[in-house]
């Protein structure tokens, strides 16, 4: 049931926060906000909450902490600044500049926990063409996870943000995804994740692997084959674009496509039709196309070993997946993640906190692939169900290749404390240690 919220009881608020009446526009505003289905705000030039609707309420509100007629970003982030000045975006500065909507994806706090929160925000002009107030609008990522996880993405540092912000944007279109990085930095759980956030989300969700395919083999697998159209063939067989129809089909390893066969993969996505081997009948195909490489595909170009027109078709929205040393931060939430993710009926595996650290000093070539290998081997020897640092010399095979500071995971500084999103409690948990030893390093550099 809708319920609506008392103008009276607003402005009543909004003078003991000391911040400005509404103005009728605002007030009208509050009462069309109810009937919107996603979470949304209005606040105040000076950051305050003036009010909520009931979809905001039953996501973001907690029962024992008040929030109308307090800063926006005390309730979110637990700040005492505004995110501008605690290092992150703020879409209210921006806005305010642009004199228009301004978009960021943040990590807020909610009743579940820290979770990765889309903004948008609108400035309302009165007739005076002044901003009186802002409208935010929120809505809950559900494609990764901002506390440690079973399965799917799972990160908070600021380069992982940048990518899943990406992401979020593109996902809803139908525009080519071209996912760049390392090997061993997630993309086919970034290819699932655009799937997963886009219109077809109940289709199929295909993988192409396009290494180590001969030309006709790849077209074999990608388009299918008649009965009879070559040695072997004892029975039509339906290829993986035909079973993507309505859903995505994520061809990884892209710049291993042989290079005769780049011009059939071209007219496929340039004319959505193909042909099975050994037939004469046109299909149409219907699919999203993500594409992955760790290659270079410029400098293929370069060489003459990738087509350039397929190049810019494939490419139309690239999106850089930061390799595991370029968020050091995430590397504590990934290994509880990844300890968490047990076959039913085995045991549940912790880890002491100083062989943490020593995961959180590694340069990590193989990036997350690595690091989750690593642990597999060390839950074989850590019988007692604790993985300790004398299990990971087992299982790591090379040393570690940064100084113990490197990871921001580790660095106490103000700047840290201020842009972590989570309680102490959470903090100390990223950081493998203690409450009270947090406590005791922050209040020696009197942070605390």
């Amino acid at each position: 049931m809708t319920i609506k919220i008392p103008v009276e009881m607003i402005v009543e608020a909004s003078i003991a926060a000391a911040v400005p009446l509404q103005s009728p526009q605002v007030q009208a505003l509050v009462s069309f906000l109810e009937h919107e289905a996603d979470p949304m705000i209005v606040l105040d030039p000076e950051y305050n909450i003036l009010a909520a609707n009931t979809a905001y309420q039953r996501q973001f509100a907690s029962v024992d902490k008040p929030y109308i007629g307090h800063k926006c970003y005390r309730i979110s982030h637990h700040y005492d600044v505004p995110c501008d000045q605690a290092g992150e975006h703020c879409p209210m500065k921006k806005a305010q500049e642009l004199r228009g909507p301004d978009r960021v994806l943040h990590i807020h706090h909610t009743p579940r926990g820290p979770e990765h929160v889309e903004v948008e925000l609108r400035p309302i002009f009165d007739e005076d063409g002044a901003i009186t107030a802002y409208v935010e609008r929120l809505a809950v990522v559900r494609s990764a996870s901002a506390r440690p996880s079973g399965d799917g993405l799972v990160g908070r540092s600021p380069a992982f943000n940048q990518a899943l912000s990406a992401l979020q944007r593109v996902a809803p279109s139908m525009l080519p995804v071209l996912l760049l990085g390392e090997s061993g930095t997630g993309k086919e759980l970034f290819a699932r994740a655009v799937h997963e956030a886009s219109g077809r989300a109940n289709g199929p969700f295909v993988v192409v692997d396009c290494s180590g395919l001969t030309e006709t083999l790849f077209e074999s697998e990608l388009f299918g084959h008649e009965k009879g159209a070559f040695t072997g063939a004892t029975a039509r067989k339906p290829g993986l674009v035909e079973t993507a129809q309505g859903g995505t089909l994520f061809l990884d390893e892209i710049g291993d496509v042989p290079l005769g066969m780049q011009v059939k993969l071209l007219r496929l996505i340039e004319s959505g039709t193909y042909r099975r081997v050994g037939s004469i009948d046109t299909l149409h195909a219907n699919f999203r196309l993500v594409a992955a490489t760790h290659k270079s595909l410029e400098k293929m170009m370069i060489d003459g070993a990738f087509r350039s027109d397929l190049y810019y078709r494939i490419s139309a929205f690239p999106i850089q997946l930061p390799a595991l040393r370029q968020r050091g931060e995430d590397i504590a939430l990934l290994v509880h993640s990844f300890l968490q993710r047990t076959i039913p009926g085995q045991r549940r595996y912790t880890i002491e906190p100083q062989a943490l650290l020593q995961l959180q000093q590694r340069a990590w070539p193989g990036n997350i692939r690595e690091l989750r290998n690593v642990l597999d081997r060390a839950r074989l020897f850590a019988d007692d169900g604790v993985i300790r640092c004398i299990h990971l010399s087992s299982a790591l095979d090379q040393p570690a290749s940064l100084p113990a500071a490197a990871p921001a995971a580790v660095a106490l500084s103000t700047q840290a404390i201020a842009a972590f999103a989570g309680t102490r409690s959470e903090l100390a948990h990223e950081l493998g240690i203690s409450e009270r030893t947090l406590y005791r390093r922050l209040k020696k550099q009197g942070l605390a």
